[in-house]
């Protein structure tokens, strides 16, 4: 008789079905209850060690999107056990589906949004680097939504080959449309992934030279030394040989002069080593090499190199300023002279 009781049928299901159902649920939310004590608990621990730390970011998504998902799961799981009908069952399933999918999204888009934005973490703060978080998390959550889209269809029964075939072609058509545009946006990460340059960096591009001020979605900006904005697509600079003045750690300086044809052999020889001693004694250079190289048309030629320990161009100047004047005081204490371009004409009678 008690076996019978529980076979007593209500809304076309027993009542051993309706025990089964409810102790289904009971049992899955008892071992959601315990995995959230558990989560918590570890999530606390974390949040006096390091709250911006992937674990305690990852726990934290879990509690907030994976845990639904258990809880319509266990609902789910309950209903699997009583007899409805084929199209309640239908749509039983579907909202299962579509709460998969929506809560397995939203924690992946988390979780790169989380990643995203800590790889521009230690990255110089500005306008370049915040339009390009933006730009990178739009892009990602288009591309997984679309993902999510495309699964659901596809689990519903939707038949998504011609789907993407036309999505394909228009793509491509997009593409064509605006080619110099994506072209320009391609080039902005080649830039900023590849960092040739970077804001405050004093860069030459062919005849054109200045600082760095923005670097945009299509366009770079620079000031000019003379003092007008630059304006650049970003194709052009990645197609272009830079220049980067910044990154240069000393400057290579080469300079000549002459002195007459009347100076002495023994003077050439003091000429040589003057040079040498005037930029050892000046600070931030370092002497290379001083030699008496040619013979010119006017002039007993000499070439020097030296380096500028700085890549400011002021400091060189200030420099190369320095090494004249005392070179100047120099060749007047050896009683020799600066050539200058002279033609001697000898008459013959």
């Amino acid at each position: 008789m008690e076996y019978e009781f529980f076979q007593t049928v209500l809304f076309g299901n027993t009542l051993e079905q309706y025990i089964k159902f409810l102790i289904t649920i009971s049992g899955w939310l008892i071992v959601i209850l315990i995995l959230k004590v558990i989560i918590r608990y570890r999530k606390k621990k974390l949040l006096f060690s390091d709250p911006e730390s992937i674990a305690y970011v990852l726990l934290e998504n879990i509690i907030k999107y994976i845990a639904p998902v258990f809880y319509i799961f266990a609902f789910y799981s309950g209903l699997t056990v009583l007899s409805m009908h084929p199209l309640v069952n239908r749509g039983v399933e579907l909202i299962w589906i579509v709460s998969l999918v929506f809560f397995i999204t939203r924690f992946v888009m988390a979780l790169l949004t989380f990643f995203i934005e800590n790889f521009w973490k230690g990255k110089n703060s500005g306008e370049g680097n915040t339009t390009t978080v933006v730009l990178l998390n739009t892009m990602v959550k288009v591309i997984i939504w679309i993902i999510a889209l495309l699964i659901l269809l596809d689990n519903m029964g939707v038949k998504i080959s011609g789907l993407i075939a036309g999505v394909g072609i228009g793509g491509i058509a997009i593409a064509f449309a605006s080619q110099a545009i994506l072209g320009d946006v391609f080039n902005y990460f080649t830039i900023f992934f590849d960092k040739p340059f970077e804001i405050g960096d004093f860069i030459v591009v062919d005849e054109h030279k200045g600082h760095v001020e923005y670097i945009g979605l299509k366009t770079t900006r620079i000031k000019s030394i003379s003092g007008e904005q630059l304006i650049f697509s970003n194709t052009d600079l990645t197609n272009s040989r830079v220049r980067n003045f910044k990154r240069m750690t000393e400057r290579r300086i080469v300079f000549a002069f002459g002195v007459t044809y009347q100076t002495p052999v023994k003077t050439i020889k003091k000429i040589i080593e003057l040079v040498e001693k005037i930029i050892v004694d000046i600070e931030e250079t370092r002497f290379d090499r001083a030699h008496f190289q040619k013979f010119g048309d006017s002039s007993l030629d000499f070439e020097v190199v030296y380096y500028v320990q700085s890549n400011d161009y002021a400091v060189y100047m200030d420099k190369q300023q320095e090494i004249n004047i005392k070179l100047m005081e120099g060749l007047k204490k050896l009683e020799a002279d600066f050539a200058y371009p002279t033609r001697t004409i000898f008459i013959e009678r």
